[in-house]
């Protein structure tokens, strides 16, 4: 159920790209299925300590173990699954929901299923997953406080979250520093290196949503208002307070 007092978009419509809130979804999944081809690439050079050692290290410290069955939400190509796979220790314990056919067709999973979907509304059964994962999609979502009650609905009793998410700095010079980067020489990287011309254009979007999204206090809040317990914000780059990730559990 919606409540009156949450926003439920995790930032406000971005008219540069789409005009209203109902033309969200669209244009999310447009873009990320004709950027599909060159995201990884450029990806790599965004990097800033979140390559694959980063998101191995954050599953674990969110609690992904051995033998667990892992949703990640968002999935896209793949870079936070193909972690929670070294971790759990087989693909067939994974799973993967995303949007965007375009996204998933670039993943290179092997055994791992992957579903297309959203996280409002996850095609699978109540109680499912022992752990959830989501890799920088939070701010790509329409509704916040519905997918977060989806995220407690297939988790088992005693299930674990991580949410990874890139946050705007803290400190003003960070801030400008990481615009200047992501929405000034990322783009025109992704012009030289992409085979698609909404690649620079998706560099962009992504600084705007970082700046327009919701702070980290109304993500914790509408996690705990979800039915999760410990929800809570680590941070691993404590000088740029770029890279964040938020954990929390279902209750046993």
């Amino acid at each position: 159920m919606k409540r009156p007092d949450m926003p439920h978009a995790p930032h406000p419509p971005l008219t540069e790209y789409y005009p209203n809130e109902q033309a969200r979804r669209g244009f999310v999944r447009a873009i990320f299925d004709n950027t599909a081809a060159d995201y990884d690439r450029i990806d790599r050079l965004f990097a800033l300590g979140s390559g694959a050692w980063y998101r191995n290290q954050a599953l674990r410290r969110a609690g992904l173990k051995a033998g667990m069955c892992v949703i990640d939400i968002g999935v896209g190509t793949g870079l936070v699954a193909r972690e929670a796979v070294k971790l759990a220790g087989d693909p067939g314990r994974v799973v993967g929901v995303d949007p965007s056919p375009g996204m998933m067709a670039c993943a290179r999973l092997p055994g791992v299923r992957l579903v297309e979907g959203r996280a409002e509304a996850i095609p699978f059964p109540d109680a499912s997953f022992d752990f959830l994962s989501m890799g920088y999609a939070l701010r790509h979502i329409g509704d916040l406080p519905a997918a977060f009650s989806e995220f407690h609905r297939v988790l088992k009793p005693g299930g674990r979250l991580c949410l990874l998410e890139i946050t705007k700095p803290e400190r003003a010079w960070s801030r400008r520093l990481l615009k200047l980067y992501m929405r000034g020489v990322l783009p025109r990287l992704a012009r030289l290196i992409g085979s698609s011309v909404e690649s620079a254009r998706l560099w962009r979007y992504y600084w705007d949503t970082i700046e327009a999204c919701v702070p980290p206090s109304g993500v914790i809040d509408m996690l705990e208002k979800a039915g999760f317990t410990g929800a809570r914000r680590h941070i691993e780059t404590p000088i740029l307070s770029i890279l964040a990730e938020y954990q929390a559990a279902k209750p046993g």
